[in-house]
C-alpha cells in the first residue's frame, strides 16, 4: 500500500451510530523519528512486533518496546503519557 492511499477504519464496536474518525497525516519517511512498538499482549502480537523491529533497526532506524498489560482493558494513563511523550509515530500489534 502507498503511504499515501486513502485509509478505511473498521470499527469492531457494536454502535448504532459509529463515531467520526480522521486520520492523520503520516509521515513521508521513517527517518529521524522515534517509532514505538506497542504490544497490546494479544497472543503472538509479540512475534508480529519482534519481525516488525528487526527490520526497522536493519534499515538504522530507532525502536522503542511498550506493552499493555492486558488486552481487555484500555491502555493505563501512565503508558499512553510515556508513549505519547517519547515516540513521534507507533506501530501496534493487533495479532491472535
Amino acid at each position: 500500500m502507498a503511504l499515501n492511499a486513502p485509509l478505511v477504519f473498521l470499527d469492531p464496536t457494536d454502535e448504532s451510530r459509529p463515531a467520526a474518525r480522521t486520520a492523520i497525516d503520516r509521515p513521508a519517511s521513517l527517518d529521524g523519528l522515534r517509532i514505538g512498538l506497542l504490544d497490546i499482549n494479544k497472543a503472538r502480537g509479540n512475534v508480529f512486533l519482534d519481525r516488525v523491529e528487526q527490520l526497522l533497526t536493519g534499515q538504522g532506524l530507532a525502536v522503542a518496546r511498550y506493552a499493555k498489560p492486558t488486552f481487555t482493558r484500555p491502555m493505563p494513563p501512565d503508558l499512553r503519557r510515556e508513549i505519547t511523550a517519547h515516540c513521534d509515530v507507533v506501530i501496534e500489534a493487533l495479532a491472535d
